[in-house]
This record gives C-alpha cells, structure tokens and sequence, in this order.
C-alpha cells in the first residue's frame, strides 16, 4: 500500500489545482483519475473545448456576415467541421499535455483508474487494465465533478438526443436542432451550430433564458439570438423525446397545456448537470450524500470525516470551474494549517454567446425579495466608440448600488467582452467599493470598459456623460 500526506480523487480544475497547491506546501500528493487524460470536464468536454468550437464559429460568422462591412472582400466561405473538431482536440489535447507536465513538474503522483474507498483511511484504484493499487493518506479530497443531467422522457441515447459531449463531435451541421433548456450550456453549444447554419429551436420550461441570471440579461440576451434566428419557446414542459432514425420528435405541454410537438435532426438535452460519485464507494468512508446527491460538507468543506474534504460540481453552489478552482487553494491551504478565504457571493459567471454575457453579486430579483434599497446605473453599449469601431454594439451593463451606503451590491453585462471586464467589478466589489469609486477611477479610451464607469456615473446621481 502506498501513502501519501493527500491523496485528490478527480482531476479537474479543482482537483489538479488543489493537487498543485498541497505540492507547492511540501505535501506528498497523489491524483486519482479515471481517465486517460487528466483534466476533467472542463479540459476533455467543458469549458476548453466548447471555448474552442465558439470561437471557430464566430470567426465564420464574422467572414460570411460582417467581413463584407469591414472592407474585407471573399469568395463565400464554406464551415468544415471536420477541421473545427480536429482543431479542437488539438487545443484539448495540448491543454491536457500541459496538467500532466505540471503534475511532473510538481512531483505528482498520477494514477489511473477508479478510486474507491476501502475505509475512512485508505482507497483502492482500479485500472481500467484490471490492475489494483491501494492508497492509503492522511487526508482526501473528492473532486469528482459532474455529469451531464436529464428527466423522464429526455433520456440522450448519444446518436440523435445528445448531450454538450456528443456536440462537442458532431461530424454534421444539422439543418434544425432542438435545445432543451435555456441555460448556459443549451445557449453556447446552440450558438455554434447556429453560426454554421443551422436552425436552432429552444424548448424552456421557465418564462426567460438563463433564469438563474438577472432578469434584463436574458431580455436582452432574447433579442440578440432572435435576431441570428434562435426561435425561443418559453414555459413549455417537454413530455418527451423519441428517436426516428433520421430526425427526433419531441413533445411538449405549453403554457396553455396544449400538447405541441417540434421535429429537428437532433436533440440536445442541456437540462443542467449533477453531482458525480458513482463507484466512490462513500458509505464505506462514512461520508454521506444529501437530498441533491451532493457530497455534505460544512463551511470548511469536510465531509462527515474531518480528514476527507470534497470540493467543485459534487458539492453545493455554483457549478463552475474558477469556483471549483478556489475550494482546491482553499483545502490545500487549511490543510497545512493556513486561513485561506473564499467569498461565494462574488464568484462570477459567464455565458460565452456573442455578445458575451457576465454577472457577479445580487440581481435586481434578490435584492427585490430581500428589501433590500438599492440605487440602478445602466449604459448601452451602443454608446461606446469602440464598439461602434468593432461593429459590436448590443448589449449594456447594470450596476446596483446600496441606497444609503453606494457600496456595489452586483454588477450585470451584456455585451463584448464583458466575460474579461467583468474582473473590474469583482476587484470592486471584493473591496467594497462604491459605485462612485468606480465613476472617479479614470477608465481608457476608447474601451469597452468605458461602459462600466458610464454605469456605475448613472448610479451616482444618474451623472452619466455619454448619454
């Protein structure tokens, strides 16, 4: 049996980060991972690769749409999708290469297969070659992430109801795909097919897209992808989706509860994601599960046992790389008797459609529920110079301010760029700054951040110079 000061079960942004961090602190640390490629959801079929397939389509959306306005005259471009899928793996595979020349680098010890605890004290790592290794450690950390979810009825047989995973290599550009659910995930991947061509139809059970958001984000959000041909149908209960061989048939319940049926190529079901811990074998730890199929941990992120800690998409709260990212740092660092910080209410997100979309802090809704007085700046992008410089005016961003204090209660963006330019707004905030501070801090020009200081003047006495 081997040992180990840490042993981290997963190797996704959080779990190759907090591997990094106990090594940086003189820890002897190992890795689990059941994988091939270390990196998780993110690197292999999340975050890196669908980045990577956005921005291919963009650059075609761009050449067939805008180039002509630019200046930039072609011949009609045609979309190989092919080779934006094998540029893709590309870019999956160096980012890969590059956890595992950190794990090397770090003195890491990397071990394939399915981790399994035997007790609170020791696991067993199953290869996928039969071989069994046993690993025994001071302490554990559970960083095994998500897994696309589903409801009755929507079941992915992964041919032609799929998840973002079968997406992210599709050999095809459908002629119509439906997208079950409005958020994050529905949005991106139906963003990139619909830049190529083709029609995509969205089927959401709440009356907005991304609904978790502030509610003028997805308004505005709503009227941009219209106008690029999304067709958006709200509060509507899908009953179920059946595959046809060539195309799909889903049906719905409307907001009237009349039975409608929509047929496309494919389906893609992107109903959000749960918590993953198949195979764990967590009664044995004595580390228990709650209602959501979480792994239950307190404010420091121990489980049951004080010595096992789970962080990321199998814990509570946002499902988010940079998140699970924070929680790896802030064990590493309790663990070697440290007093690390995170602040969950100032963790950001980000929806890469164009124009991009981004929010940190209270929405207008939460402050609304709690009572809590609050002051609105707005500005339109379209105001900005440089975004009429860069043909990207849709969008705008919304700061809320406390009423009595100016302290920033949350900053919401749509627009270019805004999942950088969010950043100003979370250093802000981290500092409680107030909205005048932001509107005395001098800002370049001309610059998309423009539109922030230009916000946060509206929420000072609405002294906002650009309109």
């Amino acid at each position: 049996m081997k040992s180990f000061d840490v042993t981290i079960i997963g190797s996704g942004p959080g779990g190759y980060v907090a591997a990094i961090r106990c090594a940086q602190l003189g820890m002897k640390t190992a890795i689990v991972e059941k994988y091939d490629t270390l990196g998780g959801t993110c690197l292999n079929v999340g975050c890196i690769p669908s980045k990577t397939l956005l921005d291919s389509s963009e650059h075609f959306h761009n050449a067939v749409h805008n180039f002509s306005e630019h200046g930039i005259e072609i011949n009609t471009p045609k979309a190989n999708i092919q080779q934006m899928v094998k540029r893709k793996n590309d870019v999956v595979s160096q980012t890969c290469s590059g956890i595992k020349f950190l794990m090397d680098k770090n003195k890491i010890e990397v071990h394939h297969g399915i981790g399994s605890f035997i007790d609170k004290n020791s696991i067993n790592v199953t290869g996928n070659d039969g071989t069994s290794t046993q690993i025994s450690s001071k302490y554990f950390i559970i960083a095994t992430g998500s897994k696309p979810n589903f409801f009755p009825g929507m079941e992915p047989d992964k041919k032609r109801i799929i998840t973002s995973t079968e997406a992210l290599n599709m050999n095809e550009i459908p002629k119509k795909m439906l997208v079950i659910g409005g958020g994050v995930i529905g949005l991106e991947m139906g963003s990139v097919f619909n830049r190529l061509g083709t029609e995509i139809q969205v089927i959401e059970f709440a009356s907005n897209i991304i609904p978790t958001m502030d509610g003028s984000l997805g308004k505005e959000l709503t009227k941009v992808l219209k106008k690029d041909g999304f067709k958006f149908f709200m509060e509507h209960r899908v009953q179920g989706v059946v595959n046809k061989g060539k195309s799909v048939v889903l049906t719905a319940l409307n907001k009237k509860n009349e039975e409608v049926t929509f047929e496309a190529d494919y389906c893609l079901v992107s109903v959000g994601r749960k918590p993953f811990t198949e195979g764990l074998n967590l009664e044995a730890a004595g580390v228990v599960l709650n209602q959501r199929g979480q792994v239950e941990v307190n404010d420091h992120l121990q489980t049951a046992q004080p010595h096992i800690f789970a962080i990321g998409d199998v814990v509570r709260g946002a499902m988010l790389a940079h998140k699970a990212e924070e929680e790896g740092v802030y064990v590493a660092e309790q663990i070697a008797g440290q007093k690390p910080h995170i602040n969950y209410d100032l963790i950001p997100g980000v929806v890469y459609t164009w124009p991009e979309v981004a929010a940190v802090g209270k929405t207008e809704e939460e402050l609304q529920k709690a009572g809590i007085a609050y002051k609105v700046g707005s500005f339109p992008i379209k105001a900005l110079g440089r975004a009429r410089a860069s043909m990207d005016t849709a969008g705008l961003i919304k700061v809320l301010s406390d009423q009595n204090t100016d302290e920033i209660l949350g900053v919401h963006m749509i627009g270019p760029r805004v999942a950088d330019l969010i950043m100003e707004a979370v250093v802000a905030m981290e500092y409680r700054a107030s909205a005048e501070d932001i509107a005395r801090i001098c800002h370049p020009h001309p610059t998309y951040s423009e539109a922030l200081k230009e916000a946060a003047l509206d929420a000072t006495e609405k002294r906002a110079l650009h309109i």
